[in-house]
């Protein structure tokens, strides 16, 4: 599996490493939240929900520069507006993976 990495945020902030921080900061402030809340619909079985919550996570993906993870959340997104959860397995992966690198920076 691809790894994350800073490479957007590095070109977005232009070399400013203050905002470097601060947007890792929103970072683990933010995806914990999303996750949990990703969690919490996921019990619901509201396919709707759910797909709302891969949605803005979807965008944590992006800025963390998983390519293939994004492809994969927007495959798992599509499939949720049709009440269809075969990627779950593989999305949840890409949490873990997320969730663990955040923990590292």
């Amino acid at each position: 599996m691809e790894q994350p990495n800073l490479s957007y945020l590095e070109e977005l902030a232009r070399g400013d490493q203050d905002l470097i921080d601060q947007l890792i900061e929103v970072l683990k402030i933010e995806f914990p939240e999303e996750k949990e809340d990703y969690y919490n619909s996921l019990e619901t079985k509201n396919y709707k929900l759910i797909a709302e919550n891969v949605h803005r996570i979807k965008h944590k993906i992006s800025i963390l520069g998983l390519e293939s993870a994004y492809t994969l959340a927007n495959d798992f997104e599509n499939e949720l507006r049709d009440a269809k959860s075969d990627k779950v397995n593989e999305f949840e992966e890409i949490l873990v993976t997320i969730t663990n690198y955040l923990k590292t920076i």
